[in-house]
């Protein structure tokens, strides 16, 4: 955060009382920081509950056996170490519960070859092997749909426009660098930056939809796309492609991605007029998942053991890798974080809870049901799609109502943004918290840990809490391979972590939530955001994600 850091500098010159004051008010318990500290890096267990996750469990998938597995686990583990009240806490409904068990793809003509595909979420499979011809498809709109009506029955559709696959030039591994951290502190004025509309949401949700039913109605064999992206390599990105609703239709045609390289053979013998012909073999599992759960757990407070000091991640992933970075990394470390303490055996003044969330990618569900139960919640909307949803991030379903639990809140810590190092806070434009975190950052600036930004950022959990006025806050962190590998990918996989990343990163949570629990104030709240009326959303052309962007 160099122009942050340089501008307290010039402030403690011009206006000594108020910074010394300010410095004051957030002593810095330097003898916890070196116990953390020597606890978090020669006695860390981030391997062993890394491997307890990622490799015994796997994918975990919100509504997935998988997901099951890994609420009981983090449970009992939070429970081992000491942690007081673990349990799962139901929220829902959710669905459809979704399983990939086997997969395999390969062209039988006009050469043989075996593909790396797979199929996306909440979509069926193939019933056992089936063969077909290959067509290419590109539908974007409704107008589109007509062009290939009654062309594509017992086809194979090869879906989408053609990629442009370049070299990869740049390294796909990334830290922060100064500048890169200087100019994440500088402030986006939010007239500046996209918006997430819900008309634009629902707009996109229905053309999927209606591609879905005529897909059915065109009595299509099967439907791949290729993989965003330059990765290349046999990366793949895979998320849904159908619903997860058991109040919308369920996906009638197997739908798979495939790697770049490999559709793009495909396409380009299909362009060629040669005939081409797959052979699929997928099979899915079902399951009923009405209910689901996040995993909670607690170290008691003392004199204030009425208010609470939250941090926590979300447990789910989606079901091509293991859900490494995303967000195994997030839970790792926010377990350790508390294990850390508890192994310490610190008498927090502040009760800190920890919560590991199902339901995030498919928009923040988990940490939403957690918020609605318990802190706030904004009126249910009956907009198409949103029935019995939660609707805390939808502005315009009205205002806020809070609820007695949430003035016990100080703040609540997440991590979502894979296994690199933290490197600062996002701050969430609540310009009061800036003094308590530099003193906390402090101690940690020989570990990189040195940048401050008022930007909000979205995407994750801590949103749900930001949406009742409790401060919610993300920490920035190293993208390392997040976004050009590993985001939703077949290679968000257990040997893409960072342990010494991890390490740094638990060690940093540990203290900034003693400190919060410690603190003799509570966190300062900014104002919870007003409504925003449906009709002066302004509509967008851009296609937003299954939530809010990061």
């Amino acid at each position: 955060m160099k122009i942050v850091l340089r501008c307290l500098a010039l402030s403690s010159l011009l206006f000594p009382s108020i910074f010394a004051c300010a410095q004051a008010q957030e002593p810095v318990d330097l003898d916890m920081v070196t116990k953390i500290r020597y606890e978090g890096f020669r006695d860390s267990k981030i391997t062993e509950i890394a491997t307890g996750l990622i490799e015994a469990i796997g994918p975990r998938l919100t509504g997935s056996p998988n997901m099951k597995r890994a609420n009981e686990w983090t449970r009992d583990e939070l429970s081992s170490f000491g942690l007081k009240n673990a349990h799962l806490e139901s929220w829902g409904p959710f669905g459809r519960g979704w399983a990939n068990e086997y997969s395999n793809v390969r062209m039988t003509s006009p050469d043989v070859q075996t593909f790396i595909a797979y199929p996306k979420a909440w979509t069926p499979g193939t019933e056992g092997v089936v063969k077909g011809e290959c067509i290419r498809a590109s539908i974007r709109t409704a107008e589109d749909m007509a062009k290939y009506k009654g062309k594509l029955a017992g086809k194979i559709v090869i879906l989408g426009e053609m990629p442009e696959v370049k070299p990869i030039v740049e390294a796909p591994y990334e830290r922060y660098n100064e500048k890169s951290l200087a100019d994440i502190a500088d402030y986006e004025i939010p007239s500046e930056k996209p918006r997430f509309t819900m008309a634009a949401f629902i707009k996109r949700q229905q053309f999927q939809k209606d591609l879905n039913q005529f897909w059915k109605d065109e009595k299509v064999l099967a439907v791949i796309d290729h993989s965003r992206g330059t990765a290349g390599g046999g990366t793949v990105f895979v998320q849904s492609g159908g619903s997860y609703k058991k109040n919308e239709p369920q996906a009638s045609v197997p739908q798979l991605t495939m790697a770049v390289e490999q559709w793009d053979r495909v396409a380009r013998l299909l362009e060629d007029k040669k005939p081409v012909e797959l052979e699929l073999n997928v099979k899915n599992n079902w399951y009923d998942a009405d209910e689901q759960s996040d995993t909670i757990a607690e170290i008691p407070g003392t004199d204030k053991k009425d208010e609470v000091v939250m941090l926590g991640a979300h447990l789910d992933s989606w079901h091509t890798g293991t859900g490494a970075t995303d967000n195994g990394a997030g839970s790792i470390v926010m377990m350790e974080a508390v294990r850390i303490l508890e192994a310490l055996g610190v008498k927090p003044r502040r009760t800190i809870r920890i919560g590991l969330w199902s339901g995030e990618e498919q928009g923040l569900l988990g940490s939403q049901w957690y918020v609605i139960h318990h802190f706030g919640a904004r009126p249910a909307m009956n907009t198409a799609g949103m029935e019995g949803m939660p609707t805390l991030l939808r502005r315009q379903a009205g205002a806020v109502t809070v609820k007695p639990e949430q003035a016990k809140v100080s703040v609540y810590f997440n991590v979502d943004n894979g296994t690199g190092k933290l490197r600062g806070v996002y701050m969430q434009e609540n310009a009061a918290v800036q003094p308590i975190f530099e003193s906390w950052m402090r101690p940690f600036k020989d570990l990189g840990m040195d940048t401050l930004t008022m930007r909000d950022t979205g995407g994750t959990d801590h949103l749900s809490f930001d949406a009742v006025g409790i401060p919610g806050f993300q920490f920035i962190q190293d993208p390392i391979e997040y976004e050009t590998r590993t985001h939703h990918s077949n290679m968000d996989v257990y040997d893409r972590l960072q342990m010494d990343d991890l390490k740094q990163a638990a060690v940093i949570v540990a203290d900034f939530v003693y400190n919060a629990a410690m603190r003799d104030q509570m966190f300062p709240r900014k104002p919870i955001e007003k409504p925003l009326p449906m009709e002066n959303e302004k509509e967008q052309e851009e296609q937003p994600p299954a939530r809010p962007p990061r």
